[in-house]
């Protein structure tokens, strides 16, 4: 049904039956409508008037605000295995533990506010928590983290298109493999450049 950029994680067979929109056809469909979607979720961020942005109700919550319109399991963690990611039964061990190891670096200040949110971020990523937009869901939310939690700019994620093929995505993902290596130094340039 859709031809998958370089990098992005095929959702399988019973995650799109979870497809609200019947006439999507193509991946271009696909991310106008998540796109319109996400851009709602950003207006709903604004209005909100929650504080516990560290919290697995309210990322769970930013991940249904951001497309619940376009998939019936927005918010939902996935329940298959995926080319990225934790085994799909221990996501929730996994978010809870870096949920805490995050609230830990803040307290601790274990690292610079700019390291705390780039681990975050990798680890978010890492776990892969939903069928379909973790990397999205997870820029979003470190750029919650960053505004709302430790009073920081939100980054600029190599000032590019992370959704398309070419040389932006192509960094990130670069980044994020070094990131895994335990080795943060291109992450951390890369969402500040």
């Amino acid at each position: 049904m859709f031809d998958y950029p370089k990098g992005a994680t095929p959702i399988d067979e019973d995650e799109k039956k979870g497809l609200l929109i019947s006439h999507i056809s193509t991946l271009e469909e696909l991310n106008e409508w998540e796109q319109r979607n996400i851009t709602d979720a950003y207006s709903w961020l604004d209005r909100t008037r929650r504080k516990d942005y560290l919290s697995e109700e309210f990322i769970r919550k930013l991940h249904e605000e951001m497309l619940g319109k376009v998939w019936a399991w927005a918010g939902d963690y996935r329940r298959s295995g995926k080319n990225i990611g934790v085994d799909w039964a221990q996501i929730p061990m996994h978010f809870r533990q870096l949920l805490d190891d995050v609230r830990y670096w803040i307290d601790h200040e274990t690292y610079p506010p700019d390291e705390i949110a780039t681990r975050f971020h990798h680890r978010l990523v890492h776990i892969h928590l939903f069928p379909n937009g973790n990397g999205r869901h997870a820029r979003v939310i470190t750029d919650v983290l960053l505004e709302k939690v430790l009073d920081q700019e939100p980054f600029t994620w190599g000032s590019g298109s992370l959704i398309e093929e070419g040389d932006v995505r192509e960094a990130y993902i670069k980044a994020l493999r070094s990131a895994d290596g335990h080795d943060y130094r291109p992450l951390l340039k890369f969402v500040r450049s």
